[in-house]
Order: structure tokens, then sequence, then C-alpha cells
């Protein structure tokens, strides 16, 4: 609660700013595109906002996070709201290849929150690379910090616009490379969506364990704003020399090891990959599990 007391302050402070002084007595296009789009709602503010003073933002709720107490009301209310799916290297992959528009809606199987979900996407799709806010809200944080891949349009215009000094446009190969070389890294591909942002998939982050405010808060402390890949991870025992690299790598403490070996916890398990791309043996495979939802595959959308 205390954390979305913050929030609220926050949010009123940047209303009197915005109406009293303007934005630099001017909006940007890509602004009039997302008052456009979004409609007079109050989740248009809450959109700008988050857009706009994005570091801020997560600053705030970072203090609230780091409350020792039990998750609150406010982290859950948060969680319905602004939310990620867990994506396979594959089908991450498969969002940058676009090549058919696509624009589906309350994708409830896919993305299991009870608020409205769009999925629209243009071939070939707009990307912009940001600034993890996440790893820059840590003074110790992995490298590199341009991450964050802001997808279609209005967004990616309005990141590029507000934010020229921490953003770059992508192509799709410089995308492609991204994404291949966070893979590598053992991080987790996850896409955003948020009711704020046009209730629809807007980003495309990978995630690191240490620095990631939404694993922090789905590993540590059991707030549910990340949803599963739709995967889940096999271990093959014959080919496991029981290192324990996996079981450093997870991001969602989803293996142990004991005496006997090393243990995969179904439960905990979002089938991101990264214990998968961490074993050099190849003891670990990635499988579907109908239990553990759709997976996001916009080839199957289109």
């Amino acid at each position: 609660m205390h954390a979305l007391i913050s929030l609220l302050g926050f949010l009123l402070l940047v209303v009197l700013v915005f109406f009293v002084l303007g934005e630099k007595g001017r909006l940007h296009r890509s602004t009039w595109a997302f008052l456009r789009e979004s409609g007079a709602h109050l989740r248009t503010l809450h959109g700008y906002v988050y857009a706009r003073w994005t570091q801020e933002y997560v600053n705030v709720l970072f203090r609230g996070a780091a409350s020792p107490f039990t998750p609150s009301r406010g982290e859950h209310w948060l969680a319905q709201r602004y939310h990620g799916k867990v994506l396979t290297h594959e089908y991450a992959r498969s969002i940058i290849s676009l090549d058919k528009p696509i624009e589906r809606r309350n994708l409830e199987q896919i993305v299991p929150y009870p608020v409205a979900r769009d999925l629209i996407l243009q071939a070939p799709p707009d990307i912009v690379a940001h600034e993890c806010v996440c790893r820059n809200a840590h003074a110790t944080h992995c490298e590199p910090t341009q991450v964050c891949m802001v997808v279609g349009r209005p967004f990616a215009d309005f990141f590029l616009e507000h934010h020229p000094d921490k953003s770059r446009r992508l192509n799709r190969e410089e995308a492609l490379q991204l994404l291949e070389a966070e893979h590598l890294r053992g991080h987790v591909h996850s896409a955003w969506f948020k009711d704020a942002m046009l209730n629809r998939f807007y980003a495309i982050c990978n995630c690191c364990k240490c620095c990631c405010g939404g694993i922090h808060e789905m590993a540590e402390r059991g707030v549910p704003i990340v949803a599963s890949s739709g995967y889940v991870a096999t271990i093959d025992d014959a080919a496991c020399s029981q290192c324990g690299d996996c079981v450093e790598a997870c991001p969602f403490h989803g293996m142990t090891q004991n005496g006997d070996g090393v243990v995969h916890d179904w439960e905990r398990c979002l089938g991101c990959g990264v214990c998968e791309v961490k074993c050099t043996l190849g003891a670990i495979t990635m499988v579907r599990d109908e239990r553990k939802g759709v997976p996001l595959d916009v080839r199957l959308l289109a």
C-alpha cells in the first residue's frame, strides 16, 4: 500500500506540472497519436506518465517492492494492470520476424489476467531499443542496459521522441541480434502488457534475475505478475553431471540440488529456457505442458 500511495502522489504531481506548464509548450506527434488512440481516460494520463518518466516511475515501485513485509494489496492490484508473459527464444524471434499484420483481442488463454489485452502489430513491427529502467535502478547492475524493446506504434515513436538520448530505432536484423545476445547471456525474454498502454502488448524485455522488478515480485514475493511461456524444463538424469549451473541460472528458483542430484520444481518453472541455454551438456530440454497455459506464438494468431 505504501508503494501505491507513493505512486499516486507522484501521478498527482505530474498532472500539476503537465497542465500548468505544458510539455515545453508543445506535444510531440507521438503524444498526439497516443492521446487519439487512448481517448479521454484516467489510464491515458497513467500511460503518459509511465512512458514519459519511466525511470522515475519504476524507482517509486522499487522502493515499495523493497519492503520486508508481505506483498500489499497495492502490489497485487498493480499485478493485474502491469504484467508479463514469458517467451521462449523462438517465440520472441517470431514477433520480431513478423510478416503479417496481427490484431487479436482479449487473449485470456495466453495472458490470464482480468483486464483487456490487445496484441496489435504491423509487419514488420516498429522497434526501438530503450534503456532498461530496472537495471538502471540499481547502483550495480547487469550490462548492457539498452535491451528493452518497445514494439509497435505509437509506443516506439513515443520513446524515441521523448527519450532520444536513451533510445535507438532497430531494424529487424539488429533486433534479432539483440535477442540472440541476451538469450546467450541467460536472460529471460518476456512480452509486457499494461492497461495504461492502450490495453495491449507494447514491449519485449530481456530480464536478468538480479535486476528485474517483475522477476523479483514473482520469485521472491509471490506476486503473480508473470505468466508461464507454456513450457517446462525436463532433465535427462543420465546426461546431467550435477554441476549446478542450472540451479544458479534459474530466475524463478525452479531448480534445487540435493544429494540425489538436481530437482526440478514444476510449480515454480515458468518455461523461460534459461536453464537449457546454460546447460553445456544438453541435459535440459523445454517441452510443452498444457497445464502451463498457451504460448504466445504470433505465427498462430496471424
